[in-house]
């Protein structure tokens, strides 16, 4: 224990906790190191909260993560085989527990590992430059037993940022607010509250303590157009739909009833199921993610998609995001056009992810407006574009998506080591620039980096961990201290390739480059998954386990998937076991063939079964269609007719109502939404009287069973399902592009046939048909109805 080099680790979330796992368990570093993780979050996990009600951190615990659980996973661990396609954040903070419990909880037990929660690093400096290691400071975050000391944590010989890149919230300086709590107001907003979008949780909590003023609604203003703006409006106007279409509404109670976002420029806004070949007739969908990192559809050898971005790169790009949506989103709204003979198209595409955002949009739950937003003051936004301004009135709350600066994520460093490692606290895209991919800089010795940079990959969080292990296993076999980072890894038969990958490694200068042109700079300059993984891999010696070209199954006559994951570049040496196992392979290495058979599974249920298109077509019914319908009666007892009117699918909670006492929901399913489906219009009767009709419906998505199914209303409370109408079971369409789906229903001694027809381009439904057909002893009768946008 003596003779062991010592490791402080800043941060429990995945990247320090891959970081741990790395310096304890890889075969090459095994005790060698005894680690300290400090974590200023009472619990490991650092963003990610611990379960559903831990409300403490930057992360709402419902957020639905952006990336599905392919790529959210480090290896070695597998999800749970019923685990959703795209875990909300308190499923995330629980797969890091589980990830703590097997690889850190035995070295804790042991004294390799120490993990002090509650705890911030306040100050980290270099002695000699960090030759001789890192003298470390910390101080309590917790108010409780203790009080707020700084206390000198000791001198480590390494020291890995592992702080996140989330460091705090942004606040433009014009709408600094007056407190620090949940909900606070800046100092002329006339009592408007003015919430930062990481502390919004439910329109109850923002609005406490503002009751609505009467008989009359207010909008709430969402400043910021990247991601956490959209996430941010769409999860809002979601709210606003909800109180207002629930059973027993609660609209009344809320000083809102719609979002006004605003934006500086266009965005591309994608679902969370996507097509892996949107041309094909009866497209098929998966996990947006899984088409993005198809590694057969990408030239060879890889060469970085990422950075710098030309005028003729931009528009290809933008082409891809057309065709893959099946729009440029002029329909939508003009502020979010993004049409071919636009200027637009010229600058690096920017993007955003939400299933409900754009049909708030073009609904009108949300409007926009471009500037920036400069002031708030008397209940009224100030946005400012270019030369003009416009003001927002009637403002009920403003929500700040402005981003999180990371300059306090590096708060510790003293300002010569800051200097070293080029800070820049105004660049929020590269706040610092680093060497091999955001992993260390030559300038400062023993120290690393995982995970900081903007949006990062959790594979790549690995791969950093693990060139922070060889870093640091190099540095402790050399017979004298370092002098500088690139004399820790000579040529080595532990890490053969990585002395040459690290001599030709130019990310510092890249970096740098890209600062100086900032405009042709690429919404994530680290963004090219395959090319990071691929260039982490061939410096480590990991190579990637690839599927089989020949296997029918990954491939369609349209698309052939060969999908990367971070299981895909597990360490080969831990596949085979140790001296403690026999040569029989380890839990870590069945985790991650475990992992890798569900991705295949996925891509296979996609291509080759219906999988993810219920997902699809219900996401796509948001909002309001014209309904056109026919009714065609064979007995003279009932009249034929036309109806013409509208139908709205009303997103809101999901309900229990009209299930089964013995249908028992998980909690993701608590979590999942539904539509109040109502029909509005006139029936004109043939040869007849015209009178005004309408019906209501409950619509639902069941993620478990991937099913869409459609219940009946009840007569006295028309909000409410009632029992079940039919569940909808899809098939490729052979009469147009997209996809058929039937269904049947025996209601007493009438028979309902039911046939749907869904036209699909890219993402989104264009139009779609639904015929049944009743027969019984006093009822025949057939409806067809085309819905259209």
């Amino acid at each position: 224990m003596a003779d062991r080099k010592t490791v402080c680790i800043i941060g429990a979330g995945p990247s320090g906790l891959a970081a741990a796992k790395n310096l304890l368990w890889d075969r090459r570093a095994r005790s060698k190191f005894r680690v300290t993780i400090v974590e200023s979050q009472p619990r490991i996990g650092g963003l990610w909260p611990s379960s559903r009600g831990d409300n403490g951190g930057l992360v709402h615990p419902l957020m639905l993560a952006n990336q599905s659980r392919h790529t959210v996973q480090l290896s070695g661990l597998a999800w749970e085989d019923d685990a959703p396609s795209f875990p909300r954040a308190w499923q995330i903070g629980a797969y890091l527990e589980r990830y703590f419990q097997r690889y850190c909880r035995g070295p804790q037990e042991i004294g390799d590992l120490v993990v002090k929660l509650s705890q911030r690093v306040v100050r980290a400096k270099p002695i000699d430059n960090g030759t001789s290691g890192w003298h470390v400071w910390t101080q309590a975050t917790d108010t409780e037993g203790g009080g707020r000391d700084v206390v000198d944590a000791g001198v480590f010989d390494y020291l890995v940022v592992a702080s996140g890149y989330f460091g705090s919230p942004n606040i433009p300086d014009g709408l600094k607010t007056t407190t620090t709590t949940t909900t606070t107001t800046t100092a002329n907003s006339g009592g408007v509250p003015v919430v930062h979008s990481s502390a919004y949780r439910d329109l109850d909590t923002l609005f406490a303590g503002h009751p609505p003023k009467k008989d009359q609604k207010g909008k709430i203003v969402v400043a910021g157009g990247q991601f956490s703006g959209v996430e941010i409006a769409a999860t809002i106007a979601s709210h606003l739909s909800s109180a207002g279409h629930a059973p027993g509404a609660a609209i009344d109670t809320i000083p809102a009833a719609s979002v006004h976002h605003i934006i500086q420029q266009p965005f591309w806004v994608f679902p969370l199921h996507t097509s892996p070949a949107p041309a094909a007739n009866a497209p098929p969908f998966l996990p947006f993610d899984l088409p993005s990192y198809n590694i057969r559809k990408r030239p060879q050898p890889l060469a970085d998609t990422q950075g710098h971005i030309t005028a003729e790169t931009a528009r290809f790009v933008h082409g891809l995001f057309e065709t893959a949506l099946g729009t440029d989103q002029a329909e939508i709204h003009p502020a979010l056009a993004i049409a071919k003979d636009s200027t637009v198209r010229d600058a690096p595409p920017m993007m955003a992810v939400s299933d409900t955002y754009l049909e708030h949009v073009r609904s009108g739950r949300i409007t926009l407006s471009t500037g920036k937003l400069t002031a708030v003051t008397d209940a009224q936004a100030v946005v400012t574009d270019v030369s003009e301004s416009e003001n927002v009135d009637n403002v009920a709350a403003v929500v700040l998506a402005t981003g999180f600066s990371a300059a306090t994520s590096l708060a510790f460093f003293p300002d010569s080591v800051k200097q070293a490692l080029h800070f820049d606290a105004t660049d929020a895209r590269q706040i610092v620039a680093l060497a091999f991919n955001g992993t260390y800089h030559p300038a400062v010795a023993n120290l690393a980096f995982v995970g900081f940079y903007r949006s990062p990959y959790w594979g790549v969080m690995e791969m950093q961990a693990r060139l922070a292990t060889a870093l640091f296993v190099s540095d402790a076999a050399s017979p004298s201290p370092s002098q500088d980072v690139a004399s820790w890894v000579p040529a080595t038969p532990q890490w053969p390739q990585l002395a040459a990958a690290l001599a030709d490694d130019r990310s510092i200068e890249r970096t740098l480059s890209l600062r100086a042109d900032p405009e042709r700079t690429s919404q994530f300059p680290m963004g090219d998954y395959l090319y990071l993984m691929h260039t982490f891999g061939e410096a480590l010696g990991i190579p990637r386990r690839a599927a089989d070209p020949a296997d029918a199954a990954l491939q369609t006559r349209d698309v052939a998937l060969d999908v990367v994951t971070p299981a895909h570049y597990f360490d080969g040496d831990d596949d085979q076991g140790d001296e403690n196992t026999g040569g029989e392979p380890t839990v870590d290495s069945l985790d991650t063939v475990k992992a890798i058979e569900h991705t295949a599974a996925t891509v296979k249920a996609g291509l080759h079964d219906t999988r993810f298109v219920a997902r699809a077509v219900f996401r796509s019914l948001q909002g309001t269609w014209k309904l056109d319908r026919t009714l065609t009666s064979h007995l003279p007892s009932h009249p034929s007719g036309r109806f013409v009117g509208t139908a709205e699918f009303r997103l809101r909670q999901g309900t229990k109502d009209g299930m089964s006492e013995s249908v028992k929901l998980g909690e993701e399913d608590e979590d999942e939404c539904e539509y109040l489906y109502v029909e509005d219009g006139t029936f004109t009767a043939l040869n007849g009287p015209s009178f005004q009709a309408t019906r209501r419906y409950v619509w639902r998505y069941n993620a478990r069973d991937d099913r869409m199914s459609v219940w009946f209303a009840r007569t006295d409370e028309s909000s409410r399902a009632d029992y079940l109408f039919h569940a909808l079971e899809f098939s490729p369409s052979p009469s147009r592009k997209g996809w058929k789906a039937t269904a049947g229903h025996l209601c007493i001694d009438d028979f309902y046939d039911v046939h749907y027809e869904f036209g699909v381009s890219g993402v989104n439904l264009t139009n779609w048909t639904l015929e049944y057909g009743v027969r019984g002893p006093k009822k025949d009768y057939t409806i067809f109805g085309t819905y259209r946008r």
